[in-house]
């Protein structure tokens, strides 16, 4: 879903490679941010005991009802080390006091599909998680890890003013994480694998986008 859209599997994929602008081009990858204790995360590495974890997580039944990434180990070595090349996406593995127990993508929002649906800036960055360790699901990890992010990425990167969140419209957990969390809610949005619900978290009132603008 992250590489290139006419990738090696000929399947979908989310990345947009031609007609970027050199504002979008000049940003460079996402951000590595620094969490918050109890929190902290790590570039994941294509192999090892990273690709162990982030194999076993995304097949579980819970993390592949809602990811759709339940690969072979191999598809994600690969998709990793595409991921690790470029300057779309970055892999992270995070940990609970020292546990990894999540993993979470950062992306270019205007590298990304989502970029046709409201006005991109170059260095928005979009968000996505999966809880792999299911004794932490259902206890409002999630919501406490994309916070952590939050404050990570607009510390990281001052340029950033936007974090963007799309979980599938019909999604009802994420979108009332998004909006605790101070997410607005921008409206629903047809991507070309899904409708979704789009959230932004401005750094400022001022860096609210609308779908009109």
């Amino acid at each position: 879903m992250h590489s290139d859209p006419a990738g090696p599997t000929g399947e979908y994929t989310r990345e947009i490679r031609s007609g970027l602008g050199p504002a979008v081009l000049a940003a460079g990858p996402p951000p590595v941010p620094e969490l918050a204790a109890p929190f902290s995360c790590r570039v994941a590495r294509p192999e090892g005991a990273d690709l162990d974890l982030i194999h076993r997580w995304m097949n579980l039944p819970h993390v592949a009802a809602t990811y759709d990434q339940a690969w072979t180990r191999e598809r994600w070595a690969a998709d990793i080390e595409g991921q690790l090349a470029g300057e779309f996406a970055r892999p992270f593995i995070v940990e609970y006091e020292g546990r990894p127990i999540a993993y979470v993508e950062l992306y270019r929002a205007a590298r990304d599909v989502v970029a046709g649906t409201y006005p991109a800036l170059p260095h928005d960055v979009g968000f996505h998680i999966a809880i792999g360790e299911t004794d932490s699901v259902g206890r409002g990890v999630g919501g406490r890890i994309f916070r952590a992010f939050i404050d990570g990425v607009f510390t990281a990167e001052p340029a950033c003013t936007r974090i963007v969140s799309e979980p599938d419209a019909g999604n009802e957990i994420a979108r009332k994480i998004d909006t605790r969390l101070g997410l607005r809610f921008l409206g629903e949005v047809d991507l070309p694998h899904k409708r979704a619900a789009l959230f932004i978290y401005p750094r400022t009132e001022a860096d609210l986008p609308s779908l009109s603008a």
